[in-house]
């Protein structure tokens, strides 16, 4: 089966039914549908080896992002295969675990594949060697989830702005002792950002600064950890976790210690997962639009390909999800004399506690 005989079928000629099947340039609405069911019916597909040869393209994109398991970036993949396989191209997906050198491996081994671009989020792309090679060798490659890097393109959401908004709930609420609690903070400048705008809001409405606490995963999955840092947390009464797992993970762990969420502990979240609604206490958090977002890095990824501008993008919108883990402090009576210094130290972990 040639396209000779797609194009003989759909009566056409070869170049019309070539371009419809290459989604490489323009025809008509009823051509279009003629050739492709024509296509379909006689089992007719084109080898993408032959494809690669006669255009010098392998037709594949290749996506390095930190974790599969977090919906956030699943979505955010989605999004972009959605464009591309508009396009005619294959996404080729990998995953790092937030680690460096695997960031650096994967890129490798994503170029030696003959990729024709990279859509990336790792621990540090301005740092990266393989990422340099990479482009030092003409791949393009689109960010997702960076906030913008000098040299790159990125699909983002402001996520010092979306922070401070954070801040400014809390403070217009009426709590006074904070948190920001991380995963890997080291290792994400989403994080970092993060808690930047929520100090520097914090500051800016006269509030104590927040207790910055960071987790490695398996201390984030244990709850009893997580419950000895609450614990450890005198007069807390709110903590924006840097994500949405972050946050579920901190409401079981006041229950283990006896405070109820938001009574007791008022806790916000970061990216707006779908699971977060459907808790018994649905979940306060900033929504992002992740689909949306690889959607982005997959456009702007094409328009590189095809010799179009690469100017940065505004940031996507974000929505606060008022959900019912945030609520006003409870008011107890104290003597100011015995109120210890804040933020407190939590020796058990590795904590960098921001002060002064």
């Amino acid at each position: 089966m040639t396209i000779k005989d797609v194009a003989r079928a759909a009566g056409c000629g070869i170049a019309t039914a070539s371009r419809v099947l290459n989604k490489s340039g323009p025809a008509s609405a009823e051509v279009r549908a003629r050739v492709e069911t024509a296509a379909r019916d006689l089992g007719f597909s084109f080898s993408a080896i032959g494809r690669a040869l006669q255009g010098g393209r392998s037709m594949t994109i290749g996506c390095l992002v930190p974790s599969l398991t977090n919906p956030v970036f699943a979505e955010a993949v989605q999004g972009a295969q959605e464009v591309l396989s508009g396009a005619g191209y294959q996404l080729l997906i990998a995953s790092s675990n937030y680690d460096g050198d695997a960031d650096n491996e994967a890129i490798a081994t994503l170029v030696a594949k003959e990729v024709d671009g990279l859509i990336v989020t790792m621990v540090a792309p301005e740092r990266s060697a393989a990422l340099n090679q990479a482009r030092n060798r003409g791949v393009p490659v689109s960010l997702m989830f960076h906030d913008p890097l000098d040299g790159f393109v990125t699909a983002h959401v402001d996520n010092f702005e979306a922070a401070r908004e954070v801040a400014r709930r809390f403070a217009d609420l009426g709590h006074q002792r904070t948190a920001f609690l991380s995963l890997r903070f080291s290792s994400s400048d989403r994080s970092r950002n993060r808690y930047a705008g929520f100090h520097a809001e914090c500051r800016a409405r006269g509030l104590p600064d927040p207790a910055l606490i960071e987790l490695d995963e398996a201390e984030a999955n244990t709850p009893d950890i997580l419950a000895e840092v609450l614990s450890s947390l005198g007069g807390l009464t709110a903590i924006f976790a840097s994500n949405d797992f972050l946050a579920i993970a901190v409401q079981k762990a006041a229950r283990l210690v006896g405070k109820s969420v938001p009574r007791d502990l008022s806790v916000v979240g970061f990216d707006g997962i779908d699971v977060g609604r459907l808790l018994d206490v649905p979940l306060s958090t900033i929504e992002t639009a992740p689909e949306a977002m690889g959607r982005q890095a997959a456009q702007t990824l094409l328009d590189m390909m095809q010799g179009g501008g690469c100017a940065q993008r505004p940031p996507l919108p974000f929505d606060f999800r008022a959900g019912a883990t945030l609520a006003r402090p409870r008011t107890e009576s104290r003597d100011d004399d015995q109120v210890a210094a804040w933020p407190p130290s939590v020796h058990s972990l590795k904590t960098d506690l921001k002060q002064g």
